[in-house]
């Protein structure tokens, strides 16, 4: 796996994954920042929530589950300190369909965060993760 990142100017930077697919990257107001896109360490927030989101619908559409939407909210925590890695970070998952069971849902985000997210798994070496869900009908 590749990727690269591009300095524009200021704070804003360009990173392209090995896949082809680009995002901008901006630092924030204090750091010459434009607001202009996501922190990196919103983009490590994001890229946990995308990873985990993958694993939950895949497992229970791959288990002929009802799922009709899936999204999740991330909370996190930093260090007050240099380097402010993250110290917690919290996955609250809202999946709908007609028809979920509590028990498929909760073996699917519990496989995610203990198995299959990569980067769930790798950001757990240094943050406490938690997670948890609601279901909603429809």
């Amino acid at each position: 796996m590749k990727a690269r990142v591009k300095w524009i100017e200021d704070s804003l930077f360009v990173a392209e994954s090995g896949s082809g697919h680009a995002v901008v990257i901006d630092g924030p107001p204090e750091a010459g920042g434009k607001n202009l896109g996501p922190r990196p360490m919103e983009m490590l927030l994001m890229g946990v929530g995308g990873c985990s989101s993958f694993d939950v619908v895949d497992i229970l559409r791959k288990g002929r589950h009802p799922i009709k939407g899936c999204e999740v909210h991330i909370s996190a925590e930093r260090a007050d300190t240099v380097p402010k890695v993250f110290t917690k970070i919290h996955l609250h998952f809202v999946v709908s369909g007609n028809g979920l069971t509590e028990s498929a849902v909760s073996r699917a985000v519990n496989l995610s965060a203990e198995k299959y997210c990569s980067a769930s798994i790798m950001l757990g070496k240094t943050a406490e993760i938690s997670h948890d869900f609601e279901i909603v009908e429809g």
